[in-house]
């Protein structure tokens, strides 16, 4: 499912518009530091593995550190995913409706997962505040956790403001159909993903020349 991307998305004047522009910037911001923890993470095991092997020498503290950096990788990233629909969802059902029915139904299940993501921020933030007031630490090397718990909160208070947006922009085309989707991840036809592969791994020039070899 190809989303709201830069390519793709509608834009205007109007409110909804302009607050999707600006937290997709966090987002970004976000999906970029997910990243950069990942490459960090594989440099730092190939540090420890290195070594390990000819110096017998492990990183100290390694084992704890990739588990307090795993969770940068693993959520700071979702609210992005939300925005242009790259998160894994059931299209069975939703993928053969249409129009006013289709808005009912995205609609219906941003609610759900809003009310959803609202429980987990309270439990996670919870979480961060016993991590923050008594202090809490790894069990091997005694490393603070709570500035790994900081960024569960943080990542899902973006998610619920996706969401919000979301959730906006599905009642506005409940309302009216015909107006342009803003703020919402369009659905998109087999051919019309693998077109967009096809430009995201050859780029737009070679689009046309691989469609006709097809």
């Amino acid at each position: 499912m190809v989303g709201n991307t830069a390519e793709n998305a509608n834009v205007d004047d109007s409110l909804l518009s302009k607050l999707d522009q600006g937290l997709s910037k966090i987002e970004d911001f976000l999906t970029y530091a997910s990243a950069f923890v990942i490459l960090g993470l594989m440099l730092f095991g190939t540090m420890n593995a290195l070594g390990r092997k000819f110096f017998s020498t492990p990183v100290w503290g390694y084992t704890d550190l990739v588990t307090l950096f795993m969770v940068a990788f693993s959520f700071l990233a979702v609210a992005g995913m939300q925005r242009v629909g790259g998160h894994i969802r059931m299209e069975l059902f939703v993928r053969k409706m249409s129009g006013r029915m289709l808005w009912v139904a995205e609609f219906v299940g941003v609610i759900v997962a809003l009310f959803i993501m609202c429980v987990l921020l309270y439990y996670s933030s919870t979480a961060f505040m016993r991590a923050w007031t008594p202090g809490d630490s790894t069990i091997d090397r005694e490393l603070a956790t709570w500035p790994s718990k900081m960024w569960v909160p943080i990542a899902f208070a973006v998610l619920i403001a996706r969401l919000i947006l979301q959730s906006w922009g599905y009642l506005r085309l409940i309302i009216n159909p015909n107006v342009p989707p803003i703020a919402v991840p369009m659905m998109h036809t087999e051919q019309e993903l693998a077109i967009k592969e096809i430009e995201d791994t050859f780029g737009d020039d070679d689009t046309e020349t691989h469609e006709l070899k097809a």
